[in-house]
């Protein structure tokens, strides 16, 4: 196997990788997640768990002891208690009789911009000032227009609102101008935290500021210095201005530019593969954020016609000190993380950025709403230093630093098939990342990390105790082998081989197995929809199918969708078998039993054994099926069985054994021998332990050549799913005896 594209490359880092420079050995303050706290845990007593709840933007009171997030289809102000923030708990839900779109806390009063615009053209919103103490509203102060993003200054002295004004997109392609414009909204604050010209917003023209739809000013973000500027970024109009608040000046503004990124992900296949560049592409920036009182960070995620990939440093005059270029986009595909979906639009979207100080560093951290992750930077003064990428929930929106408490927090927005929204909640003070578990290496032809996801299947390598294959499903246009060792913490991806020469449209690989004469036995899951066969496949070590093999006619005409999920070779009685597992029930399976298959390269016969399935135990219902099978010798296996729920649904992760000792497998057709399965371990602890979303999919498992068991989890592709991979070592493989 060691003809595999990259072997050559294991000893590359990853600071090399994205020409970053590497986090002094001296540095031990990382950040852990140790909370994942679901929105729908707010809603009041008796009310349906299922009902739609968002956490979008986020903020914390002076001390940190209280987070206040939005609820937009709840219209709501949602506060919870993070004194414990292992243990977070639901305050008040404040109904706002309209959508709010941001929130920001002062010492005795959260301000949220609540959108009741009727629709694009008559643009209404108000400022609600909701008291900390009972948590009621105490004002409600037109900001003459659709609020957007909300700040308030360091020293309580002002709110600052952006009033978007936003588009409708299904206007005129969404082109800009769309009246009316847009503008910055200032309240003025006593030492009450109370507005004082709550019926008199002093309003901030921007129109005539911008080389883009001068007349549609669309202001976007805002954040406030020490100094009381505030600075506003309208990502339409790709522009950024800076506003003197107690004067209600702009003092300057100047045009977002464009920025270019090399060998990164754009066309429009399924696959995470540096296959070209963009060049000069608007940034149109999204949120902004205070380094200093002279320097400030954009996350650059574009809307209509830009978006540049990354993030961009300034200082108050327009310069630009610093872009990130391509380094979100290869983070990315490094980490498994890449949105291959959107790699023909935005890629990674990079939307939030938030600023702190921890461990005597000044820290920036800059969100991917598609890639599903927190990029984390230190500040340098010059170029900014990696340090390490947090998993987040799906669709991250709000960012905070909460440097008093040593806390980082995240509000993940959706709330949508099985997915619910989150807050996401970070230590500072690890002494290693506990995160990522695998990350790949450069592929030297495409001069960018080799770009994976969806790992579906695990084998060892029958020599090398730190050698694993894995395959990626069909989520990507290409089937994939590729080649991981696990010597080292995180495990690195070093190579690839791309499977070729198969008779169909494409494979949804499900299975591997080293073959003791050379290669790899493939299981590929077939789709009767879509045109794909239940394969078994022989390939070479240079992914070449040698032969495809197919069930008997007999049986494919019993299939269902869910099919093969895990291929095994082993020995048996003077013989070399493979064992392929069948993920859930067939046409003709009694109910709660799957089938395992057993070939005979030999005399290319097929024989059957029924597997009875456990029956699901989640209060959400669902299924229960195969993810993988792993031959122990002699005729015994591991099991992977798991139920299709994730989260606090999740209730059936495990892995059983069995045998194949004085069993005969019967033709189809023949009444089959039901096997007898024994309960081994529960993963579900094991993959909990990271703290986030419990993943819904374990698909691989294996044994090294030196007796450990190896887990992997199948991450979708990113597509509506988490991003984030667990690589498990789950111990020595006598844990399942």
């Amino acid at each position: 196997m060691a003809n595999l594209r990259g072997r050559f490359l294991k000893g590359v880092s990853l600071a090399v990788l994205f020409g970053l420079g590497a986090v002094p050995a001296a540095q031990a303050g990382y950040f852990e997640r140790i909370n994942s706290y679901p929105v729908y845990k707010t809603l009041p007593d008796g009310a349906d768990k299922a009902t739609e709840t968002v956490a979008e933007i986020i903020y914390a009171s002076r001390d940190g002891r209280t987070l206040a997030f939005t609820d937009s289809p709840g219209e709501a102000i949602v506060f919870v208690n993070a004194a414990n923030p292992l243990n977070v708990q639901p305050l008040a839900r404040v109904a706002l009789g309209g959508e709010p779109t941001s929130v920001a806390v002062g010492a005795r009063a959260a301000y949220a911009g609540v959108n009741t615009s009727e629709d694009f053209i008559n643009a209404t919103g108000h400022m609600a000032v909701i008291a900390l103490d009972g948590m009621g509203i105490t004002a409600t102060c037109d900001a003459k227009g659709q609020p957007d993003s909300v700040a308030i200054s360091p020293d309580g002295k002002f709110v600052a609102i952006a009033i978007e004004n936003e588009r409708d997109e299904d206007l005129n392609d969404g082109v800009i101008p769309q009246m009316p414009a847009g503008h910055l909204a200032i309240f003025d604050l006593d030492d009450n935290g109370m507005p004082t010209n709550c019926d008199a917003v002093r309003i901030v023209d921007m129109t005539g500021l911008a080389e883009v739809a001068p007349t549609d000013p669309e202001p976007e973000f805002v954040s406030i210095n020490s100094k009381n500027q505030a600075v506003v970024t309208l990502q339409e109009n790709n522009h950024i201005a800076i506003v003197d608040l107690a004067s209600g000046d702009v003092t300057a503004h100047f045009s977002a530019g464009t920025a270019s990124a090399e060998n990164i992900p754009v066309s429009k296949a399924r696959m995470s593969d540096a296959s070209g560049s963009t060049e000069d592409v608007r940034r149109e920036p999204d949120a902004v954020a205070w380094i200093d009182d002279e320097r400030f960070v954009t996350a650059n995620e574009g809307d209509y016609e830009g978006g540049s990939r990354g993030f961009t440093i300034w200082n108050s005059k327009g310069d630009v000190l610093f872009d990130s270029g391509n380094q979100m986009e290869h983070l990315s595909m490094s980490h498994g993380h890449y949105p291959a979906k959107r790699a023909a639009k935005k890629g990674t979207e990079p939307e939030g950025v938030a600023i702190g100080a921890f461990g005597g560093e000044t820290l920036i951290f800059v969100n991917s709403e598609r890639g599903n992750f927190v990029a984390v930077y230190k500040d340098t003064g010059a170029e900014p230093e990696f340090v390490q990428l947090l998993p987040t929930h799906v669709g991250p929106e709000g960012l905070l630093a909460i440097p008093n408490r040593d806390l980082f927090a995240v509000a993940n927005e959706v709330d949508e098939d099985g997915v619910r929204s989150h807050v996401s909640l970070y230590q500072y003070g690890a002494e290693a990342p506990a995160y990522p578990s695998i990350v790949s290496m450069l592929d030297p032809e495409k001069h960018a990390p080799i770009g994976w996801g969806a790992l579906s299947a695990l084998a060892a390598d029958p020599q090398d105790a730190n050698t694993l294959y894995a395959v990626s499903d069909s989520f990507y246009d290409d089937a994939r082998i590729y080649t991981l060792d696990i010597a080292s913490k995180p495990a690195k991806i070093t190579s690839y081989v791309t499977v070729t020469g198969f008779n169909q449209s494409k494979l949804d690989l499900e299975g591997i197995s080293v073959a003791k004469d050379g290669g790899f036995w493939l299981a590929s899951e077939g789709h009767p929809e879509n045109d794909r066969r239940h394969l078994l496949l022989k390939v070479g070590a240079d992914g070449a199918v040698s032969e495809e093999i197919t069930l008997p006619q007999s049986l494919i005409d019993q299939a269902q969708r869910f099919s093969f999920e895990g291929v095994a070779e082993f020995e048996m009685g003077g013989q070399t078998l493979v064992a392929v597992a069948v993920q859930r029930e067939w046409k003709d399976d009694p109910k709660g039993h799957s089938k395992i298959a057993i070939y005979n390269p030999a005399d290319k016969s097929w024989g059957f054994v029924h597997y009875p399935l456990d029956a699901p135990k989640s209060a959400a219902g669902g299924w229960v099926g195969l993810s993988e099978i792993v031959s122990m010798g002699e005729g015994d296996f591991a099991i992977l069985e798991r139920d299709n729920k994730g989260g606090e649904d999740a209730a059936i992760k495990q892995i059983t054994t069995i045998s194949l000792k004085g069993v005969t497998p019967a033709a189809h057709g023949e009444t089959l021998p039901v096997l007898d399965k024994h309960f081994a371990m529960d993963i579900l602890p094991a993959m909990a332990k990271g703290k986030g979303w419990v993943l819904d999919k374990p698909e691989g498992l294996t044994i090294t050549a030196d007796g450990r068991l190896i887990l992997v989890t199948d991450n979708d592709g990113v597509d509506d799913a988490p991003g984030e991979t667990q690589l498990i070592d789950l111990g020595p493989v006598s844990r399942l005896n």
